[in-house]
């Protein structure tokens, strides 16, 4: 099928979108922990039978720019039938951070030999094993943050494998838990299995394999014409990360973007060297974030697929904070560093097409773990969650408070939830007023984050822009760098670093007070 309408391109882009979608729906209500069916960290996909993606729900876009490597290190080691599913979370076969499980299955019609898609899902779980509690350490190799899965089977023919589950289980700290979420994510894929199989039975499967290709050119047809909005030149733009829990920093993150027509070469030569600490990204996450900034930059709805890569040249040197290596640490990078990869493209972009980019965000995730033993069951517990900041100030309107924003689209666990599940008491959750920075438009403020713990407990933080705020843009000033402080029972007060894991009684209280974001336009005109 050489032609297409775009009537009917319509139709199966919402077609393969909503089937997305409902993979997301079954992983959430069939999930067991508050992290997934709370928090809704997760991500759901489709793809071809060459394993190029073709639509993907509104979920994480950390992980969904970089869950085509995982179905592509799925395809390449390991030979899948029908019924099928291949698990992994190896950062450097596919992966992200090891807390990050994708299971990929293929999906064949009756009678054809090769799968006419593939559908993935990928969920955060609260704990992977590793040296702390929730699997998010300071550490200084990978062998430090859990257990490490290349692609294997999980599911053989239809039936789970056992073998490999209980190897999956036997190294974790909540396996009933961690089995739910697993069986949650079968569940999920089986959705999609049935959803794109009535669709190709409906339609053909010659029409709808010729749709996904359109809908992929589509994609990158209107990114070619974002690009070229641009004028021709070199745009530089340089960030930092604080540190890397280790205490090494700041690290410097540095692209040069060279648009040239319809094409964009986007290089982070200058990057710091991989750091001790965990706050090395692979190049999936890097292709991942780039592949955000420029699907933003498109001034009207488009599908994000594979199209949306094409017209993009990324250079990561090996060996850097932006292309680790192993057995480099990577727990934070998938959080926190995809972030600064964010800041930065969009900074050197906003020299490019002056008045279409906004202040800096947060540029955090703000991540917090806790476990222990639960003294009312006598059970293990991790616990893990993101917590929100300010966005950066827009060129025409103020940024937003207390919101999660770019590689992280995951919402709060809320306090009813928290407390009913685990030993906690929230002491205090507000917006954090003032931190966001003055402008034209003042950036969002962050939020002030109280948990105390009723039990002894591990308390992980990864975070940043605890020392280097987020940047303004046009003359706005930086919002207000977080602050991590442990409170005492009896009130005093310690300040934390960005980085930090400590031991603490029962009756401590962490207080995460997180990021403003960055303001637009010089103070003293009309302020948003």
């Amino acid at each position: 099928m050489s032609d297409w309408d775009p009537v009917t391109l319509e139709v199966f882009r919402n077609l393969f979108y909503s089937a997305a979608e409902e993979m997301g729906v079954t992983l959430c209500r069939t999930s067991f922990s508050p992290n997934i069916k709370e928090r809704r960290d997760y991500s759901c996909a489709v793809f071809d039978g060459d394993g190029h993606l073709v639509a993907q729900g509104e979920h994480m876009p950390v992980h969904l720019g970089s869950m085509p490597l995982s179905v592509e290190a799925a395809i390449e080691h390991v030979p899948m039938e029908p019924g099928d599913m291949v698990v992994l979370n190896d950062p450097f076969r596919g992966g992200t951070h090891l807390p990050d499980i994708t299971l990929v299955q293929p999906v064949h019609l009756e009678g054809e030999a090769a799968p006419i898609f593939y559908v993935a899902n990928r969920a955060h779980h609260a704990d992977v094993g590793g040296v702390t509690p929730g699997s998010m350490p300071l550490s200084n190799s990978i062998y430090q943050e859990g257990i490490r899965i290349p692609p294997v089977k999980l599911v053989r023919r239809g039936e789970v494998v056992r073998d490999v589950m209980e190897l999956i289980l036997t190294n974790v700290r909540t396996p009933i838990e961690r089995e739910g979420d697993l069986t949650a994510q079968i569940a999920s894929n089986r959705t999609g299995e049935r959803r794109l199989v009535a669709i190709a039975e409906k339609y053909g499967p010659d029409t709808v394999r010729a749709y996904m290709h359109h809908l992929q050119d589509y994609a990158e047809r209107m990114t070619r014409e974002a690009i070229k909005s641009a004028p021709d030149g070199t745009y530089r733009f340089e960030d930092c990360m604080d540190d890397d829990g280790q205490g090494n920093g700041p690290l410097p993150i540095v692209v040069t973007i060279t648009i040239a027509g319809d094409s964009a070469r986007i290089d982070f030569t200058g990057t710091a060297e991989q750091a001790q600490g965990s706050v090395n990204a692979i190049y999936a996450i890097t292709l991942s974030a780039v592949m955000y900034c420029f699907r933003v930059i498109v001034p009207f709805p488009v599908p994000s697929n594979y199209g949306t890569v094409r017209p993009l040249e990324v250079i990561a040197p090996e060996g850097t904070m932006v292309n680790a290596r192993p057995p480099a640490a990577v727990a934070g990078g998938n959080v926190e560093t995809s972030q600064r990869i964010v800041d930065v493209v969009l900074g050197a972009l906003a020299q490019a097409i002056p008045g279409q980019i906004p202040a800096a965000s947060s540029g955090t995730m703000n991540n917090l773990t806790l476990g222990g033993t639960d003294p009312r069951t006598g059970d293990d517990f991790a616990y893990y969650e993101t917590v929100a900041g300010g966005m950066g100030a827009r060129p025409t309107s103020p940024g937003l408070d207390a919101t999660h924003t770019h590689m992280t689209n995951s919402l709060n666990t809320p306090i009813e939830a928290l407390e009913h599940t685990y030993p906690f008491r929230v002491r205090r959750y507000a917006i954090r007023s003032g931190s966001g920075g003055s402008g034209r438009f003042r950036g969002g403020d962050g939020v002030c984050r109280d948990i105390e713990v009723l039990c002894p407990c591990q308390i992980t933080i990864l975070s940043d822009r605890r020392v280097h705020a987020p940047y303004g843009l046009d003359g706005g000033e930086p919002g207000k760098p977080g602050r991590n402080v442990l409170v005492s029972l009896d009130g005093d007060e310690r300040e934390l670093p960005s980085k930090a894991s400590v031991s603490v009684d029962a009756g401590t209280t962490i207080s995460v007070r997180t990021p403003g974001g960055g303001g637009y336009g010089r103070p003293g005109g009309r302020e948003g």
